[in-house]
Parts: structure tokens; sequence; C-alpha cells
């Protein structure tokens, strides 16, 4: 089942962004910013799945509203993963749907994201549910 995030999820988020995404992150960063973000449904839209089965979120995604002075409003995925255990069975195809259904239901002109270039598998996902590479870029950042 996907539903909206909550701080209960916190955990398993932490652990999902390990093995599937490679960000060890400390659980309080993980609660602070789901308690942060999930207030703030205008900008941020997090789902998580939770197995039926197993009563366990072993998915989420979560998109940002993409405004700027040169593009119609969309949604830029600042992340999606699937523990690794559960991959293959269609988990991060619904939760693309539903952000995709999100965004055609607040009318947003597209829908974009980064995948890190020795992400194939991931490459191949995105292509198989439609998206397409439309360039290629460097990442630059300055750490404070």
């Amino acid at each position: 089942m996907i539903r909206e995030i909550n701080i209960s999820d916190a955990q398993e988020i932490q652990k999902i962004c390990k093995v599937a995404l490679g960000y060890d992150v400390d659980i309080s960063t993980v609660r602070n910013q789901i308690n942060k973000l999930s207030c703030d449904n205008k900008h941020h839209i997090i789902a998580v799945y939770e197995d039926d089965n197993i009563h366990k979120v072993i998915g989420f995604v979560h998109a940002q509203v993409y405004e700027s002075v040169y593009s119609d409003p969309g949604l830029n995925i600042l992340g999606l993963a699937v523990d690794p255990q559960f991959q293959g069975n269609g988990v991060g195809k619904k939760l693309m749907c539903c952000i995709e259904k999100y965004a055609m239901d607040n009318n947003m002109a597209f829908i974009r994201l980064n995948s890190a270039n020795y992400r194939l598998e991931a490459h191949k996902f995105y292509e198989n549910i439609g998206y397409t590479s439309d360039k290629l870029q460097k990442r630059f950042i300055k750490i404070f």
C-alpha cells in the first residue's frame, strides 16, 4: 500500500537509504527531515510503500516542486529507493506512478530526476517506465 510518510517510518527509511542508495545517515537526521518536510506538502511529496504482508516500509519516493523563471512548474525526484530484497516486484514503478498521478492532478509540466553514472540498473528502470535521458552534466557542490 502507498501512503504518506510519517515519523514512525524513520528507522526503515534510514535502512533503505543505506542499503539501496548508499547514504549512511543518522536516525536523528532522518527523523528531523521527515518532521520538517512532511509538513510542507505544497513543495514536498513523500510517499512510502508499506508491504501489506509484513507491515513494513520497503520503499519510498520523495519529490519536490521545481519552479524556475525559465520553465513551467514540474517535479524533481529527490529520492526513489526500494529495499534490495524487494526490488523487481514493481514497488518502484508503483511509487513513480503515484508521483506521476500527483503531477498530472496538479498540472505539473514534467517530472525530472538525476541518476549517478554508475547506477546502470536504475537507468534501465527509468527508461522502462518511459523516462529519457536528455543531457549529461556535472554536479558542483560547496559544503559548509
